[in-house]
């Protein structure tokens, strides 16, 4: 016969049920959140352009231009606007409507020099109406854009929407010497709001 060893069990310390309930649901909260996350972003680059524009367009402090270009001040600036033959300095962060970004220019050594006439549609629009100092965001439909090519190897897809936070530094006349990338050291920018990509 087999002798069974009595092994003694510590009753369940008061309020450790709760602790482990409470586990659980946070761990159940972090998981929905993450894929609430990734399905809105999801849903984000699926929406078309437009739909994404009618609802952006009701926000508040948010303008619209007859072109389709809409932007917000987020910060004024002071003194004169750029104009299409100026070459401007400026911070830019470039984001698809996902909200991933594909180009900044950060990733570039910090503020970029450009020619505003040789920059995609949006751009040449939204930096004549920046004065220095001023930050502003703008949101760029496909035809003012990189349109149904997109850009940068399919960095930026067809038909993309684009997001850029862009901050002028500065503005220079224009000038015969800057072309091609400008100040970027002429680096393929995948993205980049040059037209010429």
């Amino acid at each position: 016969m087999s002798e069974v060893t009595a092994v003694p069990l510590r009753p369940i310390a008061k309020g450790s049920l709760t602790k482990l309930w409470i586990g659980i649901g946070a761990v159940v909260l972090v998981a929905v959140a993450g894929a609430w996350t990734a399905t809105s972003k999801q849903v984000a680059m699926a929406m078309p352009a437009g739909d994404f524009l009618a609802r952006n367009a009701k926000r508040a402090g948010v303008v619209t231009t007859p072109s389709g270009l809409q932007y917000e001040v987020l910060a004024p600036g002071h003194g004169p606007h750029a104009t299409s033959s100026d070459i401007v300095i400026v911070d830019y962060d470039g984001k698809l409507a996902n909200g991933e970004t594909f180009d900044a220019s950060s990733r570039h050594g910090g503020p970029a020099t450009l020619p505003v006439s040789g920059l995609i549609p949006g751009w040449v629009e939204g930096l004549q109406l920046m004065n220095v100092g001023s930050h502003y965001r703008f949101w760029i439909p496909p035809e003012l854009g990189y349109g149904p090519a997109g850009a940068g190897d399919g960095v930026i897809p067809p038909n993309a929407l684009l997001v850029f936070d862009v901050t002028l530094h500065g503005i220079q006349p224009g000038s015969a010497g800057v072309g091609g990338m400008g100040g970027m050291g002429g680096a393929d920018m995948g993205g980049s709001p040059h037209g010429g990509m």
